[in-house]
């Protein structure tokens, strides 16, 4: 079975070390609280917001001893008003013979995955 494991931190400055430092403890702490192995990951989305622009997260997934050749790929996220500033989401998906509502999501330093919900915010008058 293929499930998905999401997880987001924040980082307090846009600077490349501590971008890629924060990535590297939110992946580490996905893989170690759901027992990931490279081999189990089919894919890794790292997504951040618009004002982190100092470094390539997905640096952080070379670091993982094993983790060399797991795809990956790292997008920018469209502005959306009141989105949580300077954050970093992951998507990973992996197989596993968990089911989804064992997996465990890790959300770091007050982060979430979920951006605002956009019905909610008012739309520009054309």
């Amino acid at each position: 079975m293929i499930r998905g494991i999401r997880g987001a931190i924040t980082v307090e400055r846009n600077e490349a070390e501590e971008i890629v430092d924060a990535t590297e403890t939110l992946l580490k702490e996905m893989i170690r609280a759901n027992d990931v192995t490279a081999s189990d990951v089919s894919f890794v989305l790292i997504s951040v917001t618009e004002d982190i622009t100092a470094a390539f997260p997905a640096q952080a997934l070379r670091r993982i001893e094993g983790w060399t050749y797991v795809p990956v790929m790292c997008m920018r996220e469209i502005p959306v008003p009141n989105s949580l500033p300077r954050c970093i989401r992951v998507m990973m998906t992996v197989e596993t013979t968990k089911k989804q509502e064992e997996i465990s999501h890790i959300y770091l330093r007050d982060a979430v995955t979920l951006r605002p919900d956009l019905s909610l915010t008012k739309k520009p008058e054309m």
